[in-house]
């Protein structure tokens, strides 16, 4: 599978530090997170809180460990606040990327947002857009999906628990009202998988636009926990409703083979967003690594 070098490996700081919650991994550098990405048998990486913005510091640390930015988290405002704000952060975010050797853009619509709400059922209290919104949101992606253009880059949207687009008819809608040509999708597994969707049935569906793969995987005792107590998003989290791939209930082996046969070129990135207290980032990297060794090829 994936032969001929299509595809990259890389692996989220989340594991090791949370941007939502920094008492989880307040303790971890870094270094510390880089180096055990490079250990542990990656070549890449998202951009975690913790990341230093000088251009040439962070690609000099990158480099002596042989690591590249596959990608890094964007917060976009579409339905909720003024398009020229998300314009300028956007911008600024799109020019770091870039300067980093980045091709994609991870876009998340965040108005209405529960996520990062410790208290805020995450099932029962999940937001939906209005048509206005909806609107909004279109049009919004699609500037932003020109901005990108710019520089010869595209944006991923990121689906994603707690927000106006999680599930299979959210995302349906998404693909349906957007140009191909300026948006693209981000396919997550857990974040799929975690809602109740058939990420097959998406990827399948979907994967003529998907363009960044984030691979997660659901501990699914969790997940029933979470609707059942009325937990939020974060609590979700704590909790240690994601895992690794090979850790979890996902079978990732016709994940590979659907996007093997479709021809998939780019990064593949291990995403988990755990308590390092509870499981050592190094270890479940590892974890990872070795899981999507015997199941891709990779």
């Amino acid at each position: 599978m994936f032969e001929g070098n299509q595809v990259k490996l890389a692996i989220a700081p989340i594991g090791w530090t949370n941007d939502d919650m920094p008492e989880l991994g307040g303790e971890v550098t870094f270094e510390q997170c880089i180096s055990e990405m490079a250990l542990a048998g990656f070549s890449g990486s998202e951009v975690g809180n913790k990341y230093p913005r000088d251009i040439e510091v962070l690609q000099k640390t990158l480099s002596l460990r042989g690591l590249e930015i596959a990608s890094a988290w964007f917060s976009a405002f579409l339905t909720s606040i003024p398009f020229e704000e998300t314009t300028r952060a956007f911008i600024e975010h799109r020019d770091f990327l870039h300067a980093m050797g980045a091709k994609v853009i991870v876009v998340s619509e965040q108005g209405n947002s529960i996520q990062g709400q410790m208290e805020t059922a995450l099932f029962d209290q999940k937001p939906v857009f209005t048509e206005a919104e909806w609107k909004l949101l279109i049009e919004g992606l699609h500037l932003l999906g020109d901005l990108a253009a710019e520089k010869n880059m595209k944006i991923v949207y990121h689906h994603h628990m707690g927000t106006g687009v999680q599930t299979s008819e959210e995302i349906d809608r998404l693909m349906a009202e957007t140009d191909p040509e300026k948006v693209s999708l981000l396919y997550d597994t857990g974040h799929l998988v975690f809602s109740g969707e058939n990420p097959l049935h998406v990827l399948n569906k979907h994967m003529s636009r998907i363009h960044h793969v984030h691979l997660k995987d659901v501990r699914i005792d969790v997940a029933n926990k979470v609707r059942e107590g009325k937990w939020s998003f974060l609590q979700a989290v704590k909790q240690g409703v994601f895992t690794v791939p090979g850790d979890g209930i996902i079978d990732f082996i016709p994940v590979f083979e659907a996007l093997d046969t479709a021809g998939y070129k780019g990064w593949f990135v291990v995403e988990a967003e755990q308590d390092p207290a509870v499981a050592n980032p190094f270890e479940f990297a590892l974890k990872a690594r070795q899981y999507i060794r015997k199941t891709s090829g990779l």
